[in-house]
């Protein structure tokens, strides 16, 4: 699988790095960060414009807070004989555009003009198949443990960049997976704190 990298692993989306993170509009990636491509992208449909921020939770597997499985399944390399969860999860075809790790680390799979498939089946206000028109940002934990410092001011630093990008983008349009798929998910879980958020972003 293609990687290029610009931080290392590890390297928090701090103060300092969320001031030189810049967005290339014509390839639809933030630099410099992290990347790893995926291909499990689709094009935006005319009527696609981002509109929605789809907040998840990811350990692969189940308890494991390591990345190095999540690029694996995100670039359809998992190998199925690892770990039994795997038998199953190596057969899936997704992605995310961010994934933020527990040090508050960020990754980017997808181009923010592609549609990455994380939401699956799903519906925000009246509309559906969510993917179309949204983002999706996975954080690393299992929606029990709690998430970390470096988790939540990296994500709201991600987020006040993308604010800047795409104008419809408001609080109200911050959700969790639960939100847009109730019947099917649960993340980013009980243990994430949405008043962080309610507190920090600027609209």
């Amino acid at each position: 699988m293609g990687k290029s990298f610009v931080w290392p692993r590890g390297g928090p989306l701090d103060e300092a790095h969320a001031a030189a993170l810049h967005f290339d509009a014509a390839s639809g990636w933030m630099r410099p960060l992290r990347q790893v491509f995926s291909p499990n992208h689709s094009q935006r449909p005319a009527q696609g414009a981002v509109e929605l921020l789809v907040i998840h939770a990811i350990s692969l597997p189940p308890g494991h807070l390591d990345t190095l499985w999540i690029d694996r399944l995100f670039t359809n390399h998992l190998d199925s004989t690892v770990h039994p969860y795997f038998v199953n999860a190596a057969q899936l075809r997704v992605s995310a555009h961010f994934l933020i790790d527990r040090a508050g680390a960020l990754t980017q799979y997808v181009s923010l003009h592609r549609q990455a498939w994380h939401a699956g089946r799903s519906s925000f206000r009246g509309r559906f198949e969510c993917n179309a028109f949204s983002i999706g940002i996975e954080l690393v934990g299992d929606g029990f443990l709690p998430y970390t410092e470096a988790q939540y001011a990296a994500l709201i630093r991600l987020i006040e960049k993308l604010y800047a990008i795409y104008p419809l983008l408001v609080r109200e349009r911050v959700v969790g997976h639960r939100d847009i798929a109730p019947q099917r998910k649960a993340d980013p879980g009980p243990s994430f704190e949405w008043t962080r958020l309610d507190r920090a972003l600027t609209r």
